[in-house]
């Protein structure tokens, strides 16, 4: 088991159907500990879900627009473990009028919290959780990425939050690497989730992808990017850092729909 006495969070977790859940599942089927957050009315659904893990996770609190979460989240896994193997971010939020077509017209409060709370939030729980993998040797930190080198329809300004999120990770990875903890990104092709359930025009996108991806790609099915996660955060993933992997069936890679 590749995650044998790893102490893993993850954050991102709403219904089994999450990537992030599916990520815990092969965690815990791994060998690893894990634990989730949640927050605000969400934390019920998060709790339910919890609850078809193999091993029923704990949920902690934690909103990452407010810095007082960030600390009493550390402190609460240093009480528990007191030192922290891995982290999983899968925190995305953009405002109503910032995707579905408006590019041109979002106000710039609402482009800032897309930033804020998708791109900014890795680094403000990298660093707090800092402390817990230096007690650790060292540590992973995985984001879930959507591929931000292209523009997507209706993604706006969700699109540049993720741009924001790929250089966010590079320079954690500069700067936590001394520290031997690895920064990564899993650039996944669309599933279909609650979250993705709001984004217009996720349906038609989701579709079109079988077309093009050579290795044909299902949407309902996130246990192959859970993988991806799960070797990130394994020892066996010990030399790399300030990586993308696309796990998309090989989309990105494409220049045209296959014939």
């Amino acid at each position: 088991m590749i995650l044998e006495g790893k102490r893993l969070l993850i954050t991102g977790v709403m219904t089994r159907q999450s990537i992030a859940y599916a990520v815990a599942d092969q965690a815990q089927q791994q060998g690893a500990e894990v634990v989730l957050t949640s927050f605000g009315r969400a934390r019920r659904m998060t709790e339910r879900a919890a609850g078809g893990l193999p091993d029923t996770a704990d949920v902690l609190e934690l909103d990452v627009n407010k810095p007082e979460d960030f600390a009493a989240l550390a402190d609460e896994l240093g009480s528990r473990w007191g030192a922290l193997d891995g982290v999983l971010h899968a925190i995305a939020f953009a405002p109503e009028d910032a995707i579905g077509g408006g590019f041109l017209d979002t106000p710039p409060e609402s482009a800032v919290q897309a930033f804020t709370t998708s791109a900014y939030s890795l680094k403000e729980l990298a660093v707090s959780l800092a402390p817990l993998f230096d007690k650790a040797e060292g540590g992973s930190v995985v984001g879930l990425d959507f591929d931000a080198s292209v523009a997507w329809p209706v993604y706006d300004w969700m699109g540049v939050a993720k741009a924001a999120l790929e250089s966010v990770a590079r320079y954690l990875a500069r700067d936590l690497g001394p520290r031997g903890v690895r920064v990564n990104l899993v650039s996944a092709g669309p599933i279909e989730t609650a979250a993705a359930g709001g984004i217009p025009g996720f349906d038609q996108l989701a579709a079109g992808w079988q077309g093009r991806a050579p290795l044909g790609w299902d949407a309902s099915d996130p246990s192959s990017v859970a993988g991806t996660v799960c070797y990130l955060m394994s020892d066996l993933a010990r030399g790399v850092t300030g990586e993308i992997i696309h796990v998309d069936g090989g989309y990105h890679a494409m220049g045209a729909p296959l014939s």
